[in-house]
């Protein structure tokens, strides 16, 4: 009986330490961190998930991930960060970007460990604050002319779309015309979508919002120029936010209207029939057009407890193969911000995504100033007064002129 106990005990140990070492082996004590994002739609989502259980997979890690909204994420964003509790990563729009970094809340990148010139030049300068890097460029993409061939046949006009400012007033005011129908569509008050509208017409007609010195110069004729166009545009058209004007422009309401990549998908899915075009924004006089650049930028809390892991999942996602792979898959995502996938030959088989790859070297990021979204709202309200007829645009940019330098000072 004695042997026999001996033998059971001997084996229970065995069993033992064979368990123990196959959990040290199969399951060590992983990483983790937190990733917050914007890529909130069910399939938008999947993809995401299937990056980040790559990287999960090549370091052995966990990565908790949350999403966020662009109606209240930044709130969210900042709430965390005041409560200590933000995320060890998180997305910020290109327009964020200088908020946060001069708030010293995010981590400073060093410039021998991240190659910021392998990204499009017009998306490095959102990376810097003082002349240290505080974020990365995963993505970018633009806005371009969306326009109805079947409205510009009713309307007796010539199927090419027009270059200039001057001949799209002709057009949407014959279209506008047409029963039932809107010659144009202007983005009335719609909360950091407007000024991707009227800022870009701005730069057309040679103006800027900021000059060398970053100092305000809102009320430049170049800019009541831009805006006394806007204004004449949207007599002849539908005065809505950028998700209805969307879809009347999907159901055919509208002859020409300035979007973005995600409403190629919206029309393939709802409207295939639909008789469309895509081109360049037009130019003013013989200045081109220039359009607005947007990006998605990656950062991480200065406070995070694995910056080493942090840094990786950065590298990780803003690297080209990366982001290409998420683009193939999400239309609206645009183009990697890697130089070397930029241009990938993938595109080709797509012309009306090539048109947005020609509109962004004619395309521009807002200016990079911690101050810039309550600026943006300033223009976005004077802009909807204009509008609906309560001021005109000089007197609308001379009170943005004046609001603007009251906020910088």
């Amino acid at each position: 009986m004695l042997i026999k106990f001996i033998l059971k005990f001997i084996s229970a140990l065995f069993i033992v330490f064979i368990s123990i070492s196959c959990t040290q082996k199969t399951d060590p004590l992983k990483q983790e961190i937190v990733f917050w994002h914007f890529w909130s739609e069910p399939y938008q989502r999947v993809e995401m998930n299937k990056l980040i259980k790559e990287f999960e997979n090549e370091n052995n890690c966990t990565v908790t991930v949350s999403e966020l909204s662009w109606g209240d994420g930044k709130t969210k964003l900042l709430t965390a960060f005041s409560s200590n509790t933000a995320p060890d990563v998180l997305e910020l729009g290109s327009d964020w970007v200088a908020q946060f970094s001069s708030a010293g809340v995010l981590l400073e990148l060093d410039k021998n460990e991240f190659d910021i010139d392998k990204f499009v030049d017009f998306s490095q300068a959102p990376c810097y604050w003082n002349d240290k890097i505080y974020a990365l460029p995963w993505t970018v993409d633009t806005r371009v002319i969306f326009y109805n061939k079947d409205l510009f046949k009713q309307a007796g006009l010539a199927e090419t779309p027009p270059t200039n400012y001057s001949e799209m007033l002709d057009y949407v005011s014959k279209i506008n015309q047409i029963k039932d129908v809107y010659g144009f569509g202007a983005n009335g008050s719609d909360e950091h979508r407007l000024y991707k509208k009227i800022v870009p017409m701005f730069w057309t007609y040679g103006g800027e919002v900021f000059d060398e010195n970053m100092q305000p110069v809102l009320n430049s004729p170049e800019n009541i120029q831009a805006m006394e166009m806007y204004a004449q545009l949207s007599r002849y058209g539908m005065i809505e936010t950028q998700r209805q004007l969307d879809a009347a422009f999907v159901q055919g309401k509208i002859g020409i209207w300035l979007s973005g990549g995600w409403l190629l998908k919206k029309i393939k899915n709802e409207n295939p029939d639909l008789n469309f075009g895509v081109t360049e924004v037009p130019g003013a006089g013989d200045k081109k057009g220039v359009s607005f650049a947007g990006g998605e930028y990656f950062a991480a809390n200065a406070k995070s407890k694995n910056p080493e892991l942090a840094k990786k999942l950065l590298k990780y996602l803003t690297g080209g193969k990366t982001a290409l792979e998420f683009c193939k898959q999400i239309t609206e995502a645009g183009f990697p911000a890697d130089k070397n996938y930029y241009n990938d030959p993938y595109y080709n088989n797509f012309p009306d995504r090539l048109v947005f790859a020609k509109q962004l070297e004619n395309s521009r990021m807002t200016p990079v100033h911690p101050k810039w979204l309550s600026v943006e709202k300033i223009i976005e309200e004077k802009t909807v007064e204009v509008l609906y007829g309560k001021t005109d645009p000089q007197e609308a940019l001379n009170k943005a002129q004046q609001e603007t330098k009251q906020i910088i000072e």
